[in-house]
């Protein structure tokens, strides 16, 4: 009996010993080891977070950062961790609606319920501690270090540089397969978006452990396993930022709509792309400012449509050098040939009156492009033929997209015998209608790109360049520069011809139409065009390159509801021919100085021939001219 006892009370020792043992144990791991061994027993699944990567740069073409990144905070939720519970809390420390966002969790959890959604962008700092204090009651929620744009000047090149945005619902089936999240932003407009696969740089990642509950419970394998992202390449430019700045300033300051082109004949590189009104770059970067987008998509003068690619308007008296080069290479007419310009001229019973009425005499071809005669072009086309004049058209770019690193381009219109067989039907439509388009009027329509890179070739002595603002990159990973090819083709046009168009517009600046564009010591060649507006004042062009010896720069610039081209649009390329060919004299008049003046006797239109023909039989109306991007939201 004794031996028994002994024996239980043994077993009994060696149980509780046993039991005691693993409750030492249990209080050691649960209490006592909680920091390093609470995370690992209690996590059962590993959180992978994506790492933005900073957008490349874009750098103009000597070395000057124009768009860089700086540091934006956002907050961020996995639907599958979040508890809905906390959504007021969240929506209060966020500051945004609570409905916004329940509703922004929701679709997120609808789509991917285990990819972050994110809920606000661009966090002030005292938001950022708030939402960092309360973090450990937020499962599921994360803030994040992202970046966005820092612009060396926001007010210009809007165009240029173009936003980014969210992705639209519509396309996120489609870019999530390309490694897009559905809240990622995107490049949309500008170079921001034509060169988004180089600008965009690679995704990174982080590998968190979490808890049943959705908390941060520590790094995985020690971080070892992360992936860095890797910054977008950096986009370097032909653009002179000094040049581009100007340009903003004085296309503002006059207070119109309208558009500047400037490019290196020799190459076809931007110098510098305005287009006015633009808008702050600032509205879009980071979060949205509403305020900012309401009053853009409110403006009747739509700062969104960039004009340096897509206004469509005719060229006018611009397009006159094209017919004159058709009338020379095709032996048509004797350039030293006189034509007495009388202001009027009749085509079967329809009398033309060019400068109302009013002519400049006997003038051979040097003299009617410097003058801008209307009546010497009327009677050229009908020997040239129209065939040959849109041929010609063709050689130079018209009717057709330049091919420039820019979306939403526009071709314009060349007509052509089948465009109007087509239009008004075969044998419905006579000749008359050719003597608007002798002096670049009636369905023809350029753009303002066109007309800069026609400038070009005039000016380069016949080779059409592609125009292009990107000339390289820099791979981010390699360190190496990529340049970026561009197209080029000769123009088979004669040097002779080439000349005497140079020669004679080189004399439209010295004692023609567009004498304001005059820059002293420098040659400089141009030409004014007026394109017809049926709804306002027309719209004014000049084209120019310089200096005629050596051109270094050509310009296009188009000023909406101006009126004659001499009077706005030429002064505003000799302020920047003067900047871009002598940058150490004294800065230009400040753009808020910068004075529009009337034409002078000398460089009036009535006087020099910019002005429209009065028809007595008026020909049927042009199509419409301008066209505005579909609306979108922010």
């Amino acid at each position: 009996m004794d031996r028994l006892q002994h024996s239980t009370r043994i077993v009994s020792i060696l149980i509780v010993t046993i039991f005691a043992v693993l409750l030492g144990r249990l209080f050691w791991i649960q209490v006592l080891d909680f920091q390093k061994l609470g995370s690992i027993s209690s996590s059962n699944s590993i959180r992978r977070v994506w790492i933005q990567p900073p957008r490349g740069r874009i750098i103009d073409r000597n070395d000057i950062i124009m768009v860089d990144n700086r540091p934006l905070y956002s907050v961020k939720v996995i639907p599958a961790e979040f508890n809905d519970s906390g959504t007021e809390a969240l929506a209060w420390l966020i500051r945004r609606p609570m409905e916004e966002v329940a509703e922004k969790i929701e679709r997120g959890r609808n789509f991917n319920r285990f990819s972050a959604v994110t809920l606000r962008r661009d966090l002030e700092s005292q938001d950022v501690e708030r939402l960092g204090e309360n973090l450990w009651e937020l499962p599921g929620v994360l803030i994040e270090a992202e970046n966005k744009r820092k612009y060396a000047d926001s007010r210009y090149g809007a165009h240029l540089f173009g936003y980014l945005r969210q992705i639209a619902r519509k396309d996120v089936a489609e870019l999530v397969l390309q490694g897009y999240a559905q809240d990622d932003k995107i490049g949309f407009s500008g170079l921001e978006k034509q060169y988004e696969d180089r600008l965009k740089g690679t995704k990174g990642a982080r590998f968190e452990m979490v808890t049943p509950l959705g908390r941060y419970a520590g790094k995985y394998d020690d971080g070892r396993s992360d992936i860095p992202a890797v910054r977008g390449d950096d986009l370097y430019l032909t653009i002179d930022s000094g040049l581009q700045q100007l340009a903003g300033e004085l296309l503002e300051a006059t207070g119109k709509s309208g558009a500047i082109i400037a490019i290196d004949p020799s190459t076809g590189g931007i110098l510098a792309l305005e287009s006015a009104p633009g808008y702050d770059l600032e509205t879009f970067n980071g979060a949205t400012d509403p305020d900012g987008w309401r009053a853009i998509i409110s403006d009747p003068r739509k700062p969104l449509f960039n004009r340096t690619v897509q206004a469509v308007y005719p060229p006018g008296s611009i397009y006159k050098m094209v017919l004159a080069m058709a009338a020379l290479e095709g032996n048509r007419i004797d350039p030293e040939q006189k034509v007495l310009d009388n202001g009027v001229f009749t085509y079967g019973r329809r009398r033309f009156l060019s400068h109302g009425g009013r002519g400049h005499g006997w003038v051979n071809m040097r003299r009617a492009i410097t003058v801008s005669s209307n009546l010497y072009f009327y009677r050229l086309i009908f020997d040239v033929g129209f065939a040959e004049w849109t041929r010609y058209g063709a050689m130079f770019g018209f009717g057709t997209e330049t091919g420039i690193d820019l979306p939403g381009e526009r071709s314009g219109l060349l007509p052509s015998t089948a465009y109007y067989d087509r239009r008004y039907g075969k044998g419905r439509w006579t000749k008359g209608y050719l003597v608007s388009l002798a002096i670049g009027q009636g369905e023809l329509g350029a753009t303002p790109v066109q007309l800069a890179a026609y400038a070009a070739a005039i000016a380069n002595g016949g080779t059409l360049h592609q125009p292009h603002i990107a000339s390289g990159y820099r791979d981010t990973e390699t360190g190496r520069f990529v340049p970026l090819p561009s197209l080029s083709r000769p123009v088979p046009v004669s040097e002779a011809s080439f000349r005497l168009i140079r020669e004679s517009m080189e004399e439209v600046v010295r004692e023609g139409t567009g004498q304001l564009a005059a820059v002293p010591g420098v040659r400089v060649a141009g030409k004014t065009g007026t394109a017809q507006n049926p709804g306002g004042k027309d719209h004014a062009w000049f084209i120019a390159f310089a200096p005629v010896d050596n051109p270094k720069i050509a310009i296009a610039v188009l000023a909406e509801n101006a009126g004659f081209g001499g009077t706005i649009s030429a002064p505003i390329a000799g302020k920047l021919i003067q900047h871009y060919l002598h940058p150490v004299l004294p800065s230009p008049p400040a753009a808020d100085s910068l004075t529009v003046s009337g034409p002078t006797p000398e460089t009036s239109p009535d006087s020099l021939g910019e002005s429209l023909p009065v028809i007595e039989t008026a020909p049927p109306p042009p199509e419409a001219a301008t066209a505005e991007p579909a609306p979108h939201d922010p």
